[in-house]
């Protein structure tokens, strides 16, 4: 409740008082004064804007437009750019741009420049035979970020739609996931999946 609509009650409230020949700040058990008070507050709630549904609808959608919006925002060391090249990827593999931001902050903290010692390459760490089977260029960031989101798309889409399985696959390839049946027992793999799920949620 708002302090101005707490200062009007008190106002009716010292008004009803006086009406009544009530002093002192408790009210006691008059029967007319507790009915006027009723009506007063009830007069008082009615005057008030409602909190409609729609309202509160409304809110959440912008809520959720912010949450897309920063859907990026995570990455360690993602440029505007990044985030933006993320996000049209997600949008064009049907991706949830949460789950892209958090492969890639997985990654390479979202860095382009990033290259592994086995020579994966930039933001979504693209090896160079993966690049070229997606028909990619790694060295170029939004391919980069393109092609790793087809590729995690490949990887649900192999796995049926299970996240755990087709991060696993992402990391340890596809293979090794469909052999152990499902997260493979590698400690990287398994700190990998583990770190994907607790950015993205």
């Amino acid at each position: 409740m708002e302090l101005s609509g707490v200062e009007a009650i008190q106002a009716r409230i010292s008004e009803i008082q006086r009406r009544f020949g009530i002093e002192g700040p408790v009210p006691g058990a008059a029967v007319g004064f507790r009915q006027t008070l009723n009506a007063e507050m009830k007069k008082n709630d009615s005057a008030a804007p409602p909190q409609t549904v729609a309202a509160g609808t409304a809110a959440k959608a912008d809520g959720a437009r912010a949450a897309a919006a920063n859907a990026s925002a995570g990455l360690s060391s993602a440029s505007n750019e990044t985030t933006r090249f993320i996000e049209e990827a997600a949008a064009k593999y049907g991706l949830d741009s949460r789950l892209v931001a958090a492969v890639a902050e997985a990654e390479s903290s979202g860095n382009q420049s990033e290259v592994s010692e086995a020579g994966a390459v930039g933001v979504m760490q693209l090896m160079p035979d993966t690049a070229a089977a997606l028909g990619v260029n790694p060295y170029d960031e939004k391919q980069n970020i393109e092609g790793g989101a087809h590729y995690l798309k490949q990887m649900l889409d192999t796995f049926g739609g299970d996240m755990k399985k087709a991060i696993a696959a992402y990391n340890a390839g596809p293979q090794a996931v469909k052999d152990y049946g499902g997260v493979p027992p590698y400690a990287e793999t398994q700190n990998y999946v583990n770190k994907v799920l607790d950015l993205y949620q």
